[in-house]
């Protein structure tokens, strides 16, 4: 499975992989979002905030930035590279330490 999100590669990884866990912000917010067949299940929603910008005039540093809840400043002056987490597993992400520790 690949998660774009203005055209630009968020993760990469095996279905079953992405879905029990899910690194990128992006993709966890997206997992949240989607309903579940168990009503009896919680699950925590993830509210992006801010505007959904355009993808003509995309921002500076990481695409995902502007709405992501863990963006700090060197995320606007990065383009994140899309890096192996673990085998087969792809994250494009300047915060790393967030990337193991996040889940949905």
């Amino acid at each position: 499975v690949v998660v774009l999100y203005l055209g630009k590669v968020m993760e990469v990884a095996e279905t079953d992989e992405l879905f029990a866990r899910p690194s990128h912000p992006y993709t966890q917010a997206l997992l949240a979002a989607s309903p579940k067949p168990d009503p009896t299940l919680a699950t925590e929603r993830i509210a992006l905030k801010g505007d959904i910008p355009s993808p003509i005039s995309p921002p500076s540093g990481c695409v995902f930035r502007t709405r992501c809840p863990h963006a700090i400043e060197a995320c606007a002056q990065t383009v994140p590279s899309l890096d192996e987490i673990s085998p087969g597993h792809y994250s494009a992400c300047i915060r790393k330490e967030l990337l193991s520790n996040i889940a949905v």
